[in-house]
C-alpha cells in the first residue's frame, strides 16, 4: 500500500499532541476520515500499534512515545525550513546577484547600485560583468542587462532605452583632417576600431543605408578591446570613433567630441533588464528591477536628441573650415 509518509507522520505528531483525531485533522486542515487514513497506513507500514484508543482518549503505546520522540525534532526542523523558503522572498536582506555587459554599462550599473544600497544598507550586491552571456539560471542571477533580445527561454524582459551609435571625433581631429561628408569618405580618414574580447573579431561600423542597418568595414588606424582606451584615442584628437551613445554622450553635451555622418546612425538596438517570475522573485530583486525601470527608462542622459546630433555635426564643420 502507497504511504505518503509526511502527512502520515504529521498526523501522527498532532495526534498525540492533542490527544484527538479529530483535533489533528483540524489543524492539519484534512477531513477526520483522511486523518484516520494516514494513521492506519503509518502502522500498518511500520507494523506497530502507535496509539491506545478509547471512545474519547487516545493515548501513545511505547512504541508511539518513541517515534514520537524521533520524529518530532525532525519534522519541526523540516517545517521551520519550508517556511523559512517561503518567507524568504518577502526579505529584503540578502546577497542579489546582478549581470551586466561590461561595455557601456559599468557607470550606469553602478549608480542603480549605488542607490539601490543606500535605500536597503541590508543587500549584498553581487555583481558580474560580462560582456559574454552566460547560464543565467545555472548562474543564479537574480536581475540581469542586457543589449538586445535574451539568447534565454523564459525571462521576462522589460525595454529601458535605446542604444546609439554616433561615429564623432574631437574638434582637434577635424581641424587637422577635415570632416567626412559620405561613408565613401571615412577611406580616407584615420579610424578607430574594436576588437571583440571573446571573438577577437575587428567588429565592423555599424550604419544605416535608406531604412536598413548595414556594417561599414574601417580599415583601423588604432585598434583596441577595450572601450575606454578606444574613447581615450577619439578624445585625443587621433583618430575618429563609433561610440556607444551612453559614452558619448557627456562629451558630446560639452563639446569635446562632435558627432558626423548623423543621417547614417542606426537605430542599433534596445537595452533591457531581464528576470524571472515576479511571484517567485526575492522582495530585493523586485524593488531593484523597479528602480531600474524607474531610472533608466528612455532617459535622455543616456540617449541624445536629434537636435543635439545636429548641432555638434554642424560645430564639426566649422571647426574643418577655420582651417581652410
Amino acid at each position: 500500500m502507497a504511504i505518503n509518509e509526511l502527512r502520515s507522520i504529521s498526523t501522527f505528531i498532532q495526534a498525540a499532541q492533542l490527544g484527538s483525531l479529530r483535533k489533528a485533522a483540524l489543524a492539519l486542515n484534512i477531513s477526520p476520515q483522511a486523518a484516520s487514513k494516514a494513521l492506519a497506513q503509518l502502522e500498518d507500514h511500520l507494523d506497530a500499534r502507535l496509539f491506545h484508543r478509547t471512545t474519547r482518549v487516545m493515548s501513545l503505546t511505547d512504541a508511539g512515545q518513541r517515534l514520537l520522540e524521533d520524529v518530532q525534532p525532525a519534522l519541526l526542523g523540516m517545517q521551520r525550513a519550508l517556511h523559512n523558503a517561503r518567507t524568504a522572498r518577502d526579505e529584503f536582506a540578502g546577497p542579489l546577484r546582478i549581470a551586466g555587459p561590461r561595455t557601456t554599462f559599468q557607470l550606469i550599473l553602478w549608480r542603480l547600485v549605488e542607490e539601490f544600497c543606500e535605500r536597503y544598507p541590508d543587500i549584498q550586491p553581487d555583481v558580474v560583468l560580462d560582456d559574454r552571456v552566460g547560464n543565467w539560471v545555472e548562474d543564479r542571477v537574480d536581475v540581469g542587462f542586457r543589449l538586445g533580445p535574451s539568447p534565454h527561454e523564459g525571462v521576462i524582459a522589460r525595454r529601458l532605452f535605446p542604444v546609439q551609435l554616433p561615429i564623432c571625433g574631437a574638434p582637434a581631429y577635424f581641424e587637422k583632417y577635415g570632416v567626412p561628408e559620405s561613408l565613401a569618405d571615412l577611406a580616407s580618414h584615420r579610424c578607430s576600431a574594436y576588437r571583440h574580447p571573446s571573438t577577437g573579431k575587428v567588429l565592423p561600423w555599424r550604419v544605416k543605408t535608406g531604412e536598413q542597418a548595414a556594417d561599414q568595414p574601417v580599415v583601423p588606424a588604432i585598434c583596441s578591446n577595450d572601450e575606454d582606451f578606444e574613447l581615450q584615442a577619439v578624445l585625443a584628437g587621433k583618430v575618429l570613433g563609433q561610440l556607444a551613445g551612453v559614452t558619448a554622450a557627456p562629451h558630446i553635451r560639452t563639446g569635446r567630441l562632435l558627432p558626423i555622418l548623423v543621417d547614417y546612425m542606426p537605430d542599433y538596438a534596445n537595452y533591457f533588464v531581464y528576470f524571472g517570475s515576479r511571484t517567485s522573485q526575492p522582495a530585493r530583486a523586485r524593488a531593484f528591477i523597479d528602480l531600474a525601470v524607474e531610472r533608466l527608462t528612455d532617459n535622455a542622459e543616456y540617449v541624445l536628441s536629434d537636435e543635439e546630433l545636429r548641432s555638434g555635426q554642424g560645430a564639426a564643420r566649422s571647426s574643418a573650415s577655420t582651417t581652410k
